[in-house]
Protein backbone atom coordinates (compact mmCIF):
# COMPACT_ATOMS: atom_id res chain seq x y z
CA UNK A 1 0.00 0.00 0.00
CA UNK A 2 1.45 3.63 -0.97
CA UNK A 3 1.44 5.98 1.28
CA UNK A 4 1.29 9.51 1.02
CA UNK A 5 3.83 12.30 2.71
CA UNK A 6 2.07 14.86 4.70
CA UNK A 7 3.77 18.08 4.88
CA UNK A 8 5.46 19.09 7.96
CA UNK A 9 3.17 21.53 10.64
CA UNK A 10 4.83 24.97 10.58
CA UNK A 11 6.37 25.55 13.55
CA UNK A 12 5.71 27.98 16.07
CA UNK A 13 7.79 30.16 18.04
CA UNK A 14 6.92 28.64 21.24
CA UNK A 15 7.91 25.72 20.30
CA UNK A 16 11.12 26.68 18.86
CA UNK A 17 14.49 25.58 20.79
CA UNK A 18 14.98 27.59 23.94
CA UNK A 19 18.53 29.04 22.61
CA UNK A 20 16.57 30.17 19.72
CA UNK A 21 13.79 31.48 21.01
CA UNK A 22 15.44 33.40 23.07
CA UNK A 23 17.72 34.82 20.45
CA UNK A 24 15.13 35.51 18.30
CA UNK A 25 13.03 37.80 20.99
CA UNK A 26 16.19 39.64 22.57
CA UNK A 27 18.89 39.37 20.40
CA UNK A 28 18.96 43.23 18.80
CA UNK A 29 18.42 43.97 22.93
CA UNK A 30 21.19 42.22 23.86
CA UNK A 31 23.31 43.82 20.57
CA UNK A 32 21.98 47.22 22.07
CA UNK A 33 22.85 46.50 25.28
CA UNK A 34 26.33 45.43 24.35
CA UNK A 35 27.20 48.36 22.04
CA UNK A 36 25.89 50.56 24.86
CA UNK A 37 28.02 49.18 27.46
CA UNK A 38 31.04 49.20 25.29
CA UNK A 39 30.82 52.29 24.36
CA UNK A 40 30.51 53.73 27.81
CA UNK A 41 33.08 51.74 29.46
CA UNK A 42 35.61 52.50 26.89
CA UNK A 43 34.71 56.49 26.68
CA UNK A 44 33.84 58.36 29.77
CA UNK A 45 32.22 61.02 27.89
CA UNK A 46 29.56 58.89 26.13
CA UNK A 47 27.72 58.34 29.50
CA UNK A 48 28.03 61.38 30.30
CA UNK A 49 24.65 63.43 30.69
CA UNK A 50 25.54 65.98 28.35
CA UNK A 51 26.12 63.62 25.97
CA UNK A 52 23.00 61.15 26.73
CA UNK A 53 21.14 64.39 25.96
CA UNK A 54 22.66 65.37 22.87
CA UNK A 55 21.95 61.69 21.37
CA UNK A 56 18.18 61.98 22.47
CA UNK A 57 18.05 65.18 21.07
CA UNK A 58 20.14 64.09 17.37
CA UNK A 59 17.57 61.72 16.91
CA UNK A 60 14.46 63.19 18.02
CA UNK A 61 13.84 64.59 14.38
CA UNK A 62 14.43 61.43 12.66
CA UNK A 63 12.44 59.20 15.09
CA UNK A 64 9.61 61.30 14.64
CA UNK A 65 9.76 60.94 10.88
CA UNK A 66 10.62 57.47 11.10
CA UNK A 67 7.14 56.69 13.65
CA UNK A 68 5.90 58.15 10.71
CA UNK A 69 6.35 55.66 8.10
CA UNK A 70 6.07 53.18 10.76
CA UNK A 71 2.17 54.09 10.38
CA UNK A 72 2.25 53.70 6.64
CA UNK A 73 4.01 50.51 7.03
CA UNK A 74 1.49 49.58 9.48
CA UNK A 75 -1.15 49.19 7.15
CA UNK A 76 0.89 47.49 4.82
CA UNK A 77 2.28 50.68 2.35
CA UNK A 78 5.15 52.39 2.43
CA UNK A 79 5.83 56.19 2.16
CA UNK A 80 9.04 57.13 0.37
CA UNK A 81 8.37 60.82 0.11
CA UNK A 82 9.15 61.50 3.81
CA UNK A 83 13.10 63.09 3.71
CA UNK A 84 11.71 65.15 0.48
CA UNK A 85 8.35 66.59 3.18
CA UNK A 86 10.54 67.38 6.01
CA UNK A 87 13.09 69.13 3.90
CA UNK A 88 10.19 70.81 1.74
CA UNK A 89 9.00 71.94 5.48
CA UNK A 90 12.31 73.10 6.14
CA UNK A 91 12.60 75.38 3.41
CA UNK A 92 8.44 76.18 3.64
CA UNK A 93 9.10 77.50 7.45
CA UNK A 94 12.02 79.58 6.58
CA UNK A 95 10.60 81.21 3.25
CA UNK A 96 7.49 82.28 5.93
CA UNK A 97 10.02 83.20 8.34
CA UNK A 98 12.49 85.03 6.13
CA UNK A 99 10.85 86.10 3.24
CA UNK A 100 7.13 86.95 4.50
CA UNK A 101 8.20 87.96 7.54
CA UNK A 102 5.35 85.54 9.32
CA UNK A 103 4.87 84.81 13.18
CA UNK A 104 5.56 81.60 13.98
CA UNK A 105 1.60 81.27 15.15
CA UNK A 106 1.17 81.24 11.57
CA UNK A 107 3.95 79.41 10.03
CA UNK A 108 3.62 76.56 12.19
CA UNK A 109 -0.02 75.74 11.21
CA UNK A 110 0.91 76.21 7.76
CA UNK A 111 3.42 73.75 7.34
CA UNK A 112 1.65 71.01 9.04
CA UNK A 113 -1.08 71.32 6.91
CA UNK A 114 1.18 70.93 4.26
CA UNK A 115 2.64 67.40 5.47
CA UNK A 116 -1.39 66.78 5.97
CA UNK A 117 -1.99 67.99 2.37
CA UNK A 118 1.02 65.82 0.60
CA UNK A 119 -0.04 62.82 2.83
CA UNK A 120 -3.45 62.96 1.69
CA UNK A 121 -2.38 63.57 -1.98
CA UNK A 122 -0.08 60.53 -0.95
CA UNK A 123 -3.34 58.16 -0.17
CA UNK A 124 -5.47 59.52 -2.63
CA UNK A 125 -2.90 58.33 -5.33
CA UNK A 126 -2.65 54.73 -3.64
CA UNK A 127 -6.11 54.12 -2.50
CA UNK A 128 -8.28 55.79 -5.48
CA UNK A 129 -6.20 55.98 -8.46
CA UNK A 130 -4.70 52.55 -7.24
CA UNK A 131 -0.83 54.27 -8.20
CA UNK A 132 1.32 51.50 -6.72
CA UNK A 133 2.72 52.88 -3.13
CA UNK A 134 6.29 53.13 -4.23
CA UNK A 135 5.64 54.81 -7.35
CA UNK A 136 3.02 57.22 -5.67
CA UNK A 137 5.46 58.56 -3.00
CA UNK A 138 8.67 58.46 -5.49
CA UNK A 139 7.15 60.58 -7.42
CA UNK A 140 6.04 62.88 -4.51
CA UNK A 141 9.75 63.05 -3.44
CA UNK A 142 10.59 64.17 -6.46
CA UNK A 143 7.89 67.00 -7.04
CA UNK A 144 9.00 67.89 -3.47
CA UNK A 145 12.36 67.79 -3.90
CA UNK A 146 11.87 70.46 -7.08
CA UNK A 147 9.15 72.58 -5.33
CA UNK A 148 11.55 73.48 -2.62
CA UNK A 149 13.66 75.11 -4.77
CA UNK A 150 12.00 77.15 -7.06
CA UNK A 151 11.06 79.85 -4.57
CA UNK A 152 14.73 80.60 -3.52
CA UNK A 153 15.76 79.68 -7.19
CA UNK A 154 17.91 76.79 -5.67
CA UNK A 155 19.70 78.82 -2.90
CA UNK A 156 19.24 77.94 0.87
CA UNK A 157 17.19 80.80 2.70
CA UNK A 158 18.22 82.96 6.21
CA UNK A 159 18.39 86.27 7.27
CA UNK A 160 19.91 88.67 4.43
CA UNK A 161 19.76 86.56 1.64
CA UNK A 162 19.43 88.01 -1.91
CA UNK A 163 16.89 86.96 -4.62
CA UNK A 164 17.09 88.93 -7.71
CA UNK A 165 17.26 92.32 -6.84
CA UNK A 166 16.26 92.44 -3.32
CA UNK A 167 17.17 91.55 -0.04
CA UNK A 168 15.22 89.91 2.73
CA UNK A 169 15.90 90.96 6.12
CA UNK A 170 13.27 88.70 8.03
CA UNK A 171 14.59 86.35 11.27
CA UNK A 172 14.29 83.10 12.63
CA UNK A 173 12.15 84.54 15.57
CA UNK A 174 13.18 82.94 19.21
CA UNK A 175 9.64 81.50 19.36
CA UNK A 176 10.35 79.57 16.74
CA UNK A 177 13.93 78.24 17.24
CA UNK A 178 12.89 77.28 20.89
CA UNK A 179 11.18 74.56 18.69
CA UNK A 180 14.55 72.83 17.86
CA UNK A 181 16.64 74.31 20.71
CA UNK A 182 14.85 75.41 23.53
CA UNK A 183 14.66 73.38 27.19
CA UNK A 184 11.86 72.45 29.73
CA UNK A 185 12.58 73.27 32.87
CA UNK A 186 16.05 74.28 31.93
CA UNK A 187 17.52 70.47 31.42
CA UNK A 188 15.59 68.91 28.88
CA UNK A 189 15.19 69.76 25.01
CA UNK A 190 11.94 70.58 23.69
CA UNK A 191 12.36 67.73 20.76
CA UNK A 192 12.57 65.20 22.93
CA UNK A 193 9.56 66.20 24.63
CA UNK A 194 8.22 65.80 21.38
CA UNK A 195 9.13 62.72 20.43
CA UNK A 196 8.24 61.36 23.08
CA UNK A 197 4.75 62.65 23.33
CA UNK A 198 4.10 61.41 19.86
CA UNK A 199 5.42 58.16 20.30
CA UNK A 200 3.37 57.70 23.40
CA UNK A 201 0.46 58.76 21.37
CA UNK A 202 0.83 56.39 18.38
CA UNK A 203 1.65 53.89 20.86
CA UNK A 204 -1.78 53.98 22.51
CA UNK A 205 -3.53 54.44 19.43
CA UNK A 206 -2.22 51.35 17.86
CA UNK A 207 -1.78 48.88 20.41
CA UNK A 208 -4.49 50.05 22.84
CA UNK A 209 -7.49 51.30 20.35
CA UNK A 210 -9.94 49.59 17.85
CA UNK A 211 -8.54 52.00 15.54
CA UNK A 212 -5.05 50.57 15.98
CA UNK A 213 -6.34 47.05 15.66
CA UNK A 214 -8.42 47.88 12.33
CA UNK A 215 -5.04 48.89 10.62
CA UNK A 216 -3.12 46.33 11.54
CA UNK A 217 -6.06 44.07 9.89
CA UNK A 218 -5.44 46.17 6.94
CA UNK A 219 -1.89 45.49 6.64
CA UNK A 220 -2.59 41.99 7.35
CA UNK A 221 -5.14 41.39 4.65
CA UNK A 222 -7.18 44.30 3.61
CA UNK A 223 -9.85 42.55 1.78
CA UNK A 224 -10.58 40.25 4.44
CA UNK A 225 -10.74 43.54 7.13
CA UNK A 226 -12.94 44.91 4.45
CA UNK A 227 -15.25 41.83 4.90
CA UNK A 228 -15.09 42.36 8.71
CA UNK A 229 -16.71 45.82 8.25
CA UNK A 230 -13.45 48.27 8.47
CA UNK A 231 -13.17 51.22 5.94
CA UNK A 232 -10.21 49.90 4.87
CA UNK A 233 -9.78 53.36 2.31
CA UNK A 234 -10.39 56.01 4.75
CA UNK A 235 -7.83 54.26 7.23
CA UNK A 236 -5.37 53.74 4.74
CA UNK A 237 -5.34 57.37 3.36
CA UNK A 238 -5.67 58.43 7.34
CA UNK A 239 -2.38 56.38 7.82
CA UNK A 240 -0.66 58.51 4.91
CA UNK A 241 -2.20 61.70 6.64
CA UNK A 242 -0.23 60.91 9.75
CA UNK A 243 2.91 59.90 7.68
CA UNK A 244 2.97 63.15 6.02
CA UNK A 245 2.02 65.08 9.33
CA UNK A 246 5.09 63.46 10.88
CA UNK A 247 6.99 64.35 7.93
CA UNK A 248 6.33 68.15 8.71
CA UNK A 249 6.44 68.06 12.21
CA UNK A 250 10.47 66.55 11.83
CA UNK A 251 10.98 69.17 9.16
CA UNK A 252 9.54 72.20 11.54
CA UNK A 253 11.89 70.59 14.49
CA UNK A 254 14.78 70.36 12.19
CA UNK A 255 14.15 74.22 10.61
CA UNK A 256 13.82 75.26 14.19
CA UNK A 257 17.55 73.61 14.80
CA UNK A 258 19.49 74.25 12.09
CA UNK A 259 17.96 78.18 11.92
CA UNK A 260 17.63 78.67 8.16
CA UNK A 261 16.24 77.17 4.98
CA UNK A 262 18.91 74.56 3.81
CA UNK A 263 17.77 72.87 0.46
CA UNK A 264 19.39 69.88 1.35
CA UNK A 265 18.34 69.33 4.92
CA UNK A 266 16.03 66.38 4.47
CA UNK A 267 18.25 64.25 1.82
CA UNK A 268 19.29 61.99 5.15
CA UNK A 269 16.01 61.34 6.79
CA UNK A 270 14.44 58.87 4.26
CA UNK A 271 17.04 56.02 5.07
CA UNK A 272 17.47 56.61 8.25
CA UNK A 273 14.06 56.76 9.48
CA UNK A 274 13.28 53.35 7.50
CA UNK A 275 16.13 52.17 8.91
CA UNK A 276 14.87 52.94 12.33
CA UNK A 277 11.37 51.24 11.37
CA UNK A 278 13.00 48.10 9.85
CA UNK A 279 15.51 47.55 12.85
CA UNK A 280 12.23 47.55 15.17
CA UNK A 281 10.31 44.96 13.56
CA UNK A 282 13.19 42.65 15.63
CA UNK A 283 12.58 44.19 18.84
CA UNK A 284 11.20 41.33 21.30
CA UNK A 285 10.22 39.59 17.62
CA UNK A 286 7.55 41.46 16.90
CA UNK A 287 7.76 40.47 13.22
CA UNK A 288 5.54 44.00 12.35
CA UNK A 289 5.60 47.53 12.29
CA UNK A 290 5.48 48.46 15.77
CA UNK A 291 5.91 51.98 17.87
CA UNK A 292 8.14 50.79 20.66
CA UNK A 293 10.62 49.02 18.32
CA UNK A 294 11.00 51.76 16.04
CA UNK A 295 12.09 54.24 19.16
CA UNK A 296 14.29 51.46 20.33
CA UNK A 297 15.40 51.02 16.77
CA UNK A 298 16.11 55.35 16.32
CA UNK A 299 17.63 55.31 19.57
CA UNK A 300 20.00 52.80 18.92
CA UNK A 301 21.29 53.83 15.88
CA UNK A 302 21.51 56.99 17.35
CA UNK A 303 24.12 55.69 19.90
CA UNK A 304 25.62 53.50 17.04
CA UNK A 305 26.84 57.01 15.12
CA UNK A 306 27.65 59.11 18.69
CA UNK A 307 29.96 56.02 19.76
CA UNK A 308 31.95 55.93 16.66
CA UNK A 309 31.85 59.52 16.19
CA UNK A 310 33.39 59.77 20.00
CA UNK A 311 36.04 57.19 19.06
CA UNK A 312 37.35 58.40 16.08
CA UNK A 313 35.94 56.29 13.49
CA UNK A 314 35.86 58.13 10.22
CA UNK A 315 32.51 59.23 9.00
CA UNK A 316 32.03 57.08 5.74
CA UNK A 317 32.30 54.20 8.37
CA UNK A 318 28.81 55.04 9.32
CA UNK A 319 26.34 53.92 6.69
CA UNK A 320 28.11 50.14 6.89
CA UNK A 321 27.78 49.92 10.32
CA UNK A 322 23.80 51.38 10.32
CA UNK A 323 23.77 48.48 7.36
CA UNK A 324 25.14 46.25 9.27
CA UNK A 325 22.90 46.96 11.96
CA UNK A 326 19.71 46.51 9.62
CA UNK A 327 21.06 43.33 8.50
CA UNK A 328 21.03 42.01 11.52
CA UNK A 329 18.02 43.20 12.60
CA UNK A 330 16.31 41.80 9.40
CA UNK A 331 17.98 38.12 9.99
CA UNK A 332 16.56 38.01 13.36
CA UNK A 333 13.30 39.27 11.94
CA UNK A 334 13.19 36.37 9.02
CA UNK A 335 14.38 33.95 11.42
CA UNK A 336 11.05 34.78 13.40
CA UNK A 337 8.88 34.40 9.99
CA UNK A 338 10.77 31.07 9.51
CA UNK A 339 10.28 29.46 12.63
CA UNK A 340 6.57 30.24 12.40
Amino acid sequence: MSTTEQPAAPIQVGAAPGAERLILRFGLLALFAGVTIYFALSEPSFRSVDNIISILQSVSTVGIIALGVTVSMVVGGFDLSIGANAGFTVMLCAIGLVLFGWPTVAVVPVALAAGILIGALNGLLIVRLKVPDLLATLGMLFVLQGAQLLPSRGQSVSTGVVLGDKEYDGIFTSAFLYIGRGKLFGEIPFPIVLFALVALVLWIVLDRTRWGRQLYAIGGNAEAARLAGVRVDRLRIAAYVVSGALAALGGIILAARIGEGDVGAGSPFLLDAVAAALVGYAVLAVNRPNILGTTIGAVFLGIMLNGLTIKNFPYYTQDFVKGVVLMVALLLTFGVRRLR
